[in-house]
């Protein structure tokens, strides 16, 4: 498990690093996040004496980052971005009802995307107040058909007649296997038919992958899939499952990242080429309007890509 170190920096010394970089100076950059200049100094130097190196150059004429700032910055504004993220979505999951609109997604739009959007959404409109509900993409639909959440977005290959929808990306999935795994050995993809006989960690019934896979076996010609070897409500359970050895899942690529990086599962490629799917905005009649309608053309004009 990652430890934290009492020498990391912290995430306002980070915000007012990238503001410096975008502000070109000091001053302008304590302003932009609201810190007074004392404070600012401070933390730039609590900063630089964190790192071992400078990041920043003064001058009369402003503040400008060192080379080494710069690849700082980049850093930085990730982390910065990733901690918007999580209070938008952290926002939206515990927005009380009232005053608040309510909209549903899927698991992994849920974990990896609505939060992106959410972030938007705030930057435009700093009053729009969302209640965001996590369920499987079957419940979401039912809740939009129910007039419980103004919208919904699925990753469900099949989005029923009866309610209306817009594309707002695409996901890209993606084989793992445990590193020990006997597909790791092996040159050739795996076919689309081994997949439907092999037993794999998957998502409970209603969930989009599992549907999306129900769909692709019989497209391949086959009626019936292997029971799978477990059944998990979360795609982080999954690919803990996975790299603890318990057998091969297919998620999306925003799941996995994380764990092919740092080794824990391996990915292994599917004959034909790369499985994708689309994110769909749902709801019942017209349009949504309001934050429901504006949440949805931020979505859509994010226009999600599959990933690498």
């Amino acid at each position: 498990m990652t430890t934290h170190s009492p020498d990391e920096p912290g995430l306002p010394a980070l915000r007012l690093l990238v503001a410096v970089a975008e502000q070109g100076s000091l001053g302008a950059a304590a302003r932009e996040i609201g810190m007074a200049q004392s404070n600012a100094s401070r933390a730039l130097a609590g900063l630089e004496r964190r790192l071992g190196f400078a990041v920043v150059h003064r001058s009369p004429a402003g503040s400008d980052v060192t080379p080494e700032g710069a690849l700082v910055v980049g850093w930085a504004r990730e982390v910065v971005e990733a901690m918007d993220r999580l209070m938008a979505g952290a926002g939206a999951v515990t927005a009380s009802a009232g005053g608040a609109v309510t909209v549903a997604a899927s698991m992994t739009i849920a974990e990896y995307l609505a939060p992106v959007w959410l972030a938007a959404l705030r930057r435009v409109h700093p009053d729009a107040a969302v209640s965001l509900e996590i369920l499987n993409s079957d419940a979401v639909i039912e809740a939009v058909r129910h007039a419980r959440v103004a919208v919904g977005f699925v990753e469900s290959p099949d989005v029923p007649d009866d309610v209306s929808s817009r594309l707002v990306g695409r996901d890209r999935l993606m084989v793992i296997i445990p590193p020990e795994h006997p597909w790791a050995e092996r040159r050739g993809a795996v076919t689309v038919s081994e997949l439907a006989a092999t037993a794999l960690v998957e998502r409970e019934p209603g969930s989009g992958t599992r549907r999306f896979l129900d769909r692709a076996a019989a497209s391949a010609g086959v009626s019936t899939r292997a029971t799978p070897v477990a059944q998990l409500s979360s795609n982080a359970a999954i690919v803990a499952a996975v790299a603890a050895g318990l057998g091969p899942a297919v998620l999306s690529n925003h799941a996995v990242r994380g764990a092919l990086m740092d080794g824990r599962v391996l990915a292994v490629p599917v004959e034909g080429g790369q499985i994708e799917r689309e994110l769909r905005a749902v709801w019942m009649g017209a349009p949504p309007r309001g934050v429901a309608g504006r949440l949805v053309d931020v979505a859509a004009s994010t226009q999600t890509s599959p990933g690498p």
